[in-house]
């Protein structure tokens, strides 16, 4: 299985922690069942923090006039909000929530140009929270498809994820299902979608980063 470079340094220090403690307490008893318990849980925690940073083996689907989904996870809000700092229009707001068992790499949702990409520091709200959109800490994109639609993608941070990472950069151009970055420790990603696209999923579906299709724009 392969890591993602975003948990190199997270495996290195679980590691460094687990061999210290477990070190320290056999040097203060062989007891069984001390020893047993400390040793099944360091393998535990070990294998679930390797398995977080997992980078799954999976064939991208590509949709030219739709919008994949940007993140594994389960959708917690469709609905319809005026986007007042980038869009200025009325628009659809769907929103993923990252479990700590999914995968939390983030892509593209559409490929195009990137006219904004910033970070916003904030709160750590729990990420299911209606005001994490706009109190938490936050990356938000800002991307022009070839059909000129403006599309927002924006990373939020919860109570446990602290940590957002972001690769889209200013003036440069999106590939649809290109990695736009990584949240630690589950959160959720927004995306606010113009109304000429057609909704293609539901409150509560599982969606699967660059595989589920999110929207399709209107014949």
């Amino acid at each position: 299985m392969k890591i993602h470079k975003e948990g190199l340094v997270s495996l290195f220090v679980v590691a460094a922690f687990i061999l210290i403690v477990d070190y320290i307490v056999l040097q203060l008893t062989n007891e069984k069942l001390i020893v047993y318990p400390l040793l099944i849980a360091s393998l535990l925690l070990y294998l679930f923090v390797r398995h977080f940073f997992r980078v799954p083996n999976r064939q991208s689907i590509e949709d030219v006039n739709g919008i994949i989904s940007p993140c594994d996870g389960k959708i917690v809000v469709i609905e319809d909000v005026f986007e007042k700092d980038f869009l200025q229009c009325e628009c659809k707001q769907i929103s993923i929530f990252m479990s700590p068992l999914d995968v939390h790499i983030n892509w593209f949702p559409v490929g195009g140009n990137i006219l904004h990409a910033s970070r916003t520091k904030g709160s750590h709200l729990v990420a299911w929270a209606p005001k994490s959109s706009t109190h938490n800490e936050r990356s938000t994109v800002l991307i022009e498809t070839a059909d000129n639609k403006k599309i927002l993608v924006r990373q939020i941070a919860g109570a446990v994820a602290r940590r957002v990472v972001c690769y889209a950069k200013e003036g440069t151009y999106a590939q649809q299902n290109g990695h736009l970055g990584f949240i630690k420790f589950g959160s959720r990603v927004d995306l606010y979608i113009p109304n000429d696209y057609e909704i293609k999923v539901a409150l509560d579906e599982k969606v699967i980063g660059s595989q589920s299709v999110i929207a399709r724009l209107k014949k």
